[in-house]
């Protein structure tokens, strides 16, 4: 059940990134993989209605709540679906909606993919010319490693208008992606 869900999150993941983008992914050897969709991040200036259609009307499970003064967020994390086959629902809410970054703005702030090597996947990115978010890999709110791809860097390649958050997957997704045939 899981690898089904896995294969059509990856093919949904695709499919509303824009082509050069999974082009630039899918082209030539690389040292990391794409394994798939590991979050949503939603933004709103009210976190009750974002909680109130998330949490109260599709029933996604409340895992955590992240504040930051730097990242300028007031996040409830989520999530919906079962074992490994959960995708993560950042709420967001900004703590001052006149400073950035401006996690309310666009409303579908950005998407996170797994990646089996994030510190591969940046340093070869970064060959390529695509430009990342300050901050570098870090700690994410839920836990794991995390980078962005700027958006719409001035110089350079980035996420064509969608920023992207690199995941670094934990070992029990490697593996079962590494168990699934196509």
């Amino acid at each position: 059940m899981f690898t089904s869900r896995l294969a059509r999150l990856s093919s949904r993941t695709t499919s509303i990134l824009p082509s050069s983008v999974v082009k630039s992914f899918s082209s030539s050897v690389k040292p990391f993989r794409i394994l798939g969709l590991q979050q949503i991040a939603l933004g709103s200036l009210s976190l009750d209605g974002l909680s109130s259609l998330w949490i109260d009307t599709f029933e996604a499970k409340e895992v955590k709540r992240f504040k930051s003064e730097k990242e300028n967020v007031d996040e409830i994390v989520t999530e919906i679906g079962r074992g490994l086959g959960k995708v993560e629902i950042d709420l967001m809410m900004p703590l001052d909606p006149s400073k950035s970054p401006k996690v309310h703005t666009p409303s579908l702030n950005h998407i996170g993919l797994w990646v089996d090597d994030l510190p591969s996947a940046v340093t070869y990115l970064e060959s390529k010319t695509f430009k990342f978010t300050p901050g570098g890999i870090r700690p994410g709110a839920a836990g794991h490693d995390i980078c962005f791809l700027h958006p719409k860097p001035k110089e350079g390649k980035g996420g064509e208008g969608v920023l992207i958050e690199l995941v670094q997957a934990p070992k029990s997704v490697i593996d079962l992606y590494d168990a699934t045939s196509e």
